[in-house]
């Protein structure tokens, strides 16, 4: 049985995947749940004719999210902390980085940020999601607070 999926179900599929699945898991779990929708003729068309639409939308955010990109990629941030001996008091953390991000005025959610441990002076990068498939790379340096 084919069925259109209406939210993304792991292992199976994402949002608007035309799929096909035994009846039994359609009927009794899937539709019922919200999760999908049975692929007749109709909901086809709608489908596609939506997709259409979903294209211009998406082009116009993924231009957004790569000039984005750009802009984090060239920027560098200098962060202070209070330190000792070239070890710092605490650490660095995503939150830190997403408020200097927008202090350059750049909006970055802090949970889009990913970065190891950073407990001593020295220069580092960070991973930031921005969309689906698209991340930059900031780099940032950690000194000590005179």
């Amino acid at each position: 049985m084919e069925v259109i999926l209406i939210k993304d179900v792991d292992k199976l599929g994402y949002a608007n995947d035309i799929v096909d699945v035994r009846p039994g898991y359609a009927n009794n779990y899937l539709i019922p749940q919200g999760l999908a929708k049975s692929a007749t003729a109709s909901a086809r068309k709608i489908l596609a004719e939506n997709l259409k639409q979903q294209a211009h939308k998406e082009a116009k955010l993924v231009g957004d999210a790569e000039a984005l990109a750009a802009k984090i990629a060239e920027t560098s941030l200098k962060l202070t902390a209070k330190a000792e001996e070239g070890r710092i008091f605490g650490s660095i953390t995503a939150a830190h980085l997403a408020e200097a991000l927008e202090a350059k005025g750049i909006t970055v959610d802090r949970k889009s940020i990913s970065l190891d441990a950073v407990k001593t002076i020295g220069a580092y990068e960070a991973s930031v999601k921005i969309y689906k498939g698209i991340s930059a790379t900031v780099h940032f340096e950690v000194v000590a607070e005179e």
